[in-house]
């Protein structure tokens, strides 16, 4: 680990130039800027002093859990195909269905249709990318293009469906796929 580099990242992410962070902790700005070029290192008091003014603990600074996955890619889909309902299924975050949404890019083919979902709590927003669809709730029915998006809260029987088919990015909160 560079000691250096990593207070280096914490000054600047709170906003403190060397100067300032040298008076706080009560040492010199060259000594600051040695440590950030890592060509001295610090006392484990000195470190605690600086860790101190920067609204760190010694635990957190070293504390070296790897980075969260933040951007997926097509390898990470999950993929699910009903010949029944004629669509499919991709789950676009992995996991989701532990999260509290859960984001899906849903095809309908042609005259497809996903299954009714009973009333629930949360809340459902799509946005069509392409084709169009018939959005069904309780007795209503609603129609989204190409383009258009949706939201309602998932209090009645729901369900969608396409005469010619569609793609569209569906987002169930909390989930319910």
């Amino acid at each position: 680990m560079e000691i250096g580099t990593k207070l280096k990242e914490l000054r600047v992410l709170k906003g403190l130039t060397q100067e300032e962070l040298a008076d706080r902790a009560e040492l010199s700005k060259g000594f600051i800027s040695q440590l950030e070029r890592d060509l001295t290192s610090p006392s484990i008091a000195t470190l605690m002093d600086i860790l101190q003014c920067l609204g760190t603990t010694i635990g957190e600074f070293f504390n070296e859990t790897p980075d969260e996955q933040v951007v997926f890619g097509k390898q990470d889909y999950f993929e699910k195909i009903d010949t029944d309902l004629n669509n499919e299924i991709k789950w676009i975050i992995p996991n989701a269905q532990k999260n509290v949404m859960e984001p899906i890019l849903l095809t309908l083919k042609a005259g497809g249709s996903t299954y009714p979902d009973n009333p629930h709590e949360g809340e459902e927003f799509g946005y069509v990318l392409q084709g169009s669809i018939s959005i069904h709730i309780g007795s209503k029915t609603y129609k989204a293009k190409k383009g258009e998006s949706f939201y309602f809260t998932p209090d009645k029987k729901h369900y969608l469906t396409s005469k010619n088919g569609a793609l569209l990015l569906w987002v169930s909160s909390p989930p319910s796929f």
